[in-house]
C-alpha cells in the first residue's frame, strides 16, 4: 500500500476529466524502457513465542526499521513516527498489522530483481537476529486471530479499518492477516496496455493456483489452498474483482478512469494528515463538492492516492500490477515476475497467451476465479478441462518469452531459470499449500507451529 511522505496541498489541481485519462497515457514507454518492479510482503514474528510484534514494543517494528537504517535506508515519518524507509532498492513499508513489504526499484531484468530481493532478505534477517524476530513467507497468518495482531500507526489504515466492516465480512482479514507477492510492469500504448490487462486478468487465477500458500487459519486447515485469495471475494465488491469491462470492445484508459471515478473514496491527504472520506465520490470531488473539503478540487496526488485504493486482480496506475499471488519463499518471489515478464514482455509470448484465453467467456473466467482458492490446479476451465491442463502450456509460453528476451547474467544464464519452481509445481501436481497440508497431516502431526521452523526466510 502507498506510503505518503509530504503534504500535497500545493500540487496541481485537476481541471478536467481528461487529465485523469492522460495520466495513464503518461505511463507509456517504448519496449527498451520497460522495467520490472517486484513487491513482496512477509510476516514478522518474535522468535521466543511467535507473537506478532507491535510497532512500539522493545525489539518491535519500530526497532526493526531503525536497524535497517544502518544498512543505508532513509527513514520516512508520519506524525513523528517512522513508518517506512526509502533507498536504492525501492522502499520498505508496513502493512496494517506490521507485515513487512519491500516495494522494489524498477529494474531491467530478473537477475537484478532477484538480487534485490536477496539483499533485502539478508538485511532483514541480520536485523532480526539482533532483535529476536523472524520472517515468515506465507499468504496468511497460519495461527493468529485478528485480535492478537497489532495495528501500525498510519492514518490511512485507521480509516480503512473503520470502513471495511461496512462493505464486506473479510476486509479486516485482508488488511491484518495476509501477505502477497506482486509485480509491476510497463506498457507501450493503450492497445498494448489493454491486451496485457486482458491476459493478466484471465490468467491471474493460474498465478493464484501456482502460488497458493495459505491453507491454515488460527492453527487449523481452513478448507482452502489460497484463503488469501478467497478473502478478496468478500472484502469490498466496489473495488475488487475480475473487471468484466476490461474485455469489452473499446476498453482503454477512459473506461478505467470511469471505473475509478465510481470506486468510493477512502481518504484525502492534506497537511500531513488523512481526512476520512470513506464512501464519498471522487466525481463530487472533481466538482468541488466533497463534503469533507467543500469548495476544494482534487490534485493529481489525490488521483494517485485514489488509484491505490482499488484492489482488482490486475490494477492500472501508470503501469500494470499483477496481484493474484500468495506470499512465499525467495524462489517464488523471483518466480512471479518471471511468469509475467515471460508472458507480457515478448510480443510472440503475449500473442500466444492471448490465444489460450481469448475464447473464455465472462462466466467461465469468473467461475475459474471462484474455484481456484479451494481447488488450485484442479479448478475447471472452459472445454471441460482443468486448470492443470493449460498450466504447462502457459509456463512454456513464459519460458519462450524469457528466452527471446535474452537477458543474461555474468555467467551467461538467461532468465528462464527463475521459472524452475513453477515447472516443479506443475510436474508434481501439488501447489505449495497442498505440500504444507501433507506435512501438517504427516510429519507435523497436526502442529501448525512447525511452519515457523520450515517456512521462515
Amino acid at each position: 500500500m502507498t506510503t505518503k511522505t509530504v503534504s500535497d496541498s500545493n500540487a496541481a489541481v485537476i481541471e478536467s476529466r481528461d487529465q485523469l485519462i492522460a495520466h495513464f497515457a503518461g505511463g507509456e514507454k517504448p519496449a527498451d524502457r520497460w522495467r520490472i518492479g517486484t513487491e513482496h510482503e512477509k510476516f514478522v514474528y518474535s522468535t521466543t513465542d511467535h507473537h506478532a510484534p507491535s510497532w512500539g514494543e522493545p525489539g518491535g517494528i519500530r526497532a526493526l526499521l531503525l536497524e535497517l537504517v544502518q544498512h543505508g535506508w532513509t527513514p520516512v515519518e508520519e506524525g513523528g513516527n517512522i513508518i517506512a524507509l526509502t533507498g536504492a532498492d525501492g522502499s520498505v513499508s508496513l502493512e496494517p498489522a506490521g507485515q513487512f513489504e519491500l516495494s522494489g526499484a524498477p529494474l531491467d531484468n530478473l537477475h537484478q530483481t532477484c538480487a534485490e530481493t536477496g539483499r533485502h532478505l539478508q538485511q532483514v534477517k541480520a536485523a532480526g537476529e539482533k532483535l529476536g524476530i523472524g520472517f515468515l513467507g506465507l499468504g496468511m497468518w497460519p495461527d493468529k486471530a485478528r485480535d492478537a495482531l497489532p495495528i501500525m500507526p498510519k492514518g490511512r489504515y485507521a480509516i480503512m479499518l473503520r470502513h471495511m466492516p461496512r462493505v464486506g465480512t473479510m476486509g479486516l482479514d485482508m488488511m491484518l492477516r495476509t501477505c502477497t507477492i506482486q509485480v509491476n510492469l510497463d506498457y507501450a500504448s493503450e492497445a498494448d496496455m489493454a491486451k496485457k490487462f486482458r491476459v493478466g486478468l484471465a490468467l491471474q487465477p493460474l498465478a493464484t493456483a501456482l502460488f497458493a500458500n495459505s491453507p491454515f487459519t488460527e492453527g487449523r486447515p481452513n478448507g482452502f489452498l489460497s484463503y488469501r485469495s478467497h478473502i478478496w471475494s468478500d472484502t469490498d465488491p466496489a473495488r475488487t474483482g475480475m473487471l468484466p469491462f476490461v474485455f469489452e470492445d473499446g476498453f482503454g484508459y477512459e473506461r478505467y478512469a470511469d471505473y475509478m471515478l465510481d470506486v468510493p473514496m477512502y481518504f484525502v491527504y492534506r497537511e500531513g494528515r488523512y481526512i476520512d472520506a470513506a464512501g464519498l465520490s471522487f466525481r463530487d470531488f472533481l466538482k468541488g463538492e466533497l463534503s469533507v473539503l467543500p469548495g476544494e478540487k482534487p490534485t493529481m496526488d489525490d488521483w494517485n492516492d485514489h488509484l491505490s485504493t482499488a484492489f482488482p486482480e490486475v490494477r492500472l496506475k501508470t503501469f500494470l500490477e499483477m496481484r493474484g499471488a500468495d506470499g512465499g519463499p525467495w524462489g517464488r518471489i523471483c518466480a512471479l515476475p518471471a511468469l509475467w515478464v515471460g508472458l507480457l514482455y515478448d510480443q510472440g509470448a503475449l500473442d500466444a497467451a492471448w490465444d489460450v484465453v481469448k475464447d473464455w467467456t465472462l462466466d467461465e473466467r469468473q467461475a475459474l476465479r471462484d474455484a481456484v482458492p479451494k481447488l488450485g490446479l484442479d479448478a475447471p476451465i472452459a472445454g471441460g478441462r482443468r486448470l492443470r491442463d493449460v498450466a504447462g502450456q502457459v509456463l512454456d509460453i513464459a519460458h519462450a518469452g524469457l528466452a527471446a528476451r535474452a537477458r543474461t547474467n555474468a555467467a551467461g544464464d538467461d532468465e528462464t531459470g527463475f521459472l524452475a519452481p513453477l515447472h516443479e509445481i506443475v510436474r508434481s501436481g501439488k501447489v505449495p499449500a497442498q505440500a504444507l497440508l501433507d506435512r501438517y497431516n504427516g510429519a507435523w502431526d497436526g502442529d501448525v507451529s512447525r511452519v515457523y521452523g520450515e517456512e521462515s526466510f
